[in-house]
């Protein structure tokens, strides 16, 4: 009994292993022309959803793509902004920009706070931009919530940290998710709110 059970468990893998594979040279076609439209996003779901049961769904890296795709088609349009981050998502996904090194060129790329500040959670507010490694956006609003903290889509006045994803383009200010970054050091260096500007590796420090 237990070498069958085994033998299952192996075969199991062994497809999850093979349809890994799979994705990543699909995700390596979607991205050759640097660039996915709606149609190549939408078939990227479907096919997913078509060779991955809901326990291998909610294992990273699938989580993070699923989770983004669905958020991205849930209003029917693909937008210029998400068609980018998808882009990014599947470099990164693909090991055509490997996350060491975005984790590397971010810290001299990007305007974070330097030194990078203490965080605390509970009654704080926070804005997202980019994609994070730990799940969709939602997941990582779900969890500040659960530590008492709130969430916004954009910096304002009272926004207390941006949250940079990990997955995302070290050339912020040419990226689709930039703008985010632009406001939060606007925020930061000339109207002196007091927001901090962090990446999610630092933000994770701290959950």
């Amino acid at each position: 009994m237990e070498i069958k059970e085994l033998n299952k468990k192996y075969r199991i893998n062994e497809i999850m292993d093979r349809n890994i594979d799979e994705l990543i040279g699909i995700s390596r076609g979607l991205i050759a022309d640097d660039n996915v439209n709606q149609s190549e996003a939408e078939f990227l779901q479907t096919w997913i959803q078509n060779h991955f049961n809901d326990e291998e769904l909610n294992q990273y890296p699938l989580n993070t793509i699923f989770d983004r795709l669905k958020t991205m088609l849930e209003d029917g349009v693909l937008d210029k902004e998400e068609s980018e981050e998808l882009k990014q998502l599947l470099k990164s996904f693909t090991g055509e920009t490997p996350i060491s090194e975005q984790v590397d060129s971010m810290s001299s790329a990007l305007p974070l706070c330097d030194p990078q500040p203490d965080v605390c959670i509970e009654g704080s507010t926070f804005c997202l931009t980019g994609a994070f490694t730990i799940g969709s956006r939602a997941k990582c609003e779900k969890i500040i919530k659960s530590y008492a903290g709130n969430t916004v889509k954009k910096p304002t006045l009272g926004t207390d940290y941006l949250v940079i994803g990990i997955l995302g383009n070290a050339e912020w200010i040419h990226s689709s998710y930039g703008r985010k970054i632009e406001k939060a050091v606007e925020l930061r260096d000339i109207k002196k709110t007091g927001i901090k500007i962090i990446t999610e590796e630092h933000f994770i420090k701290y959950l």
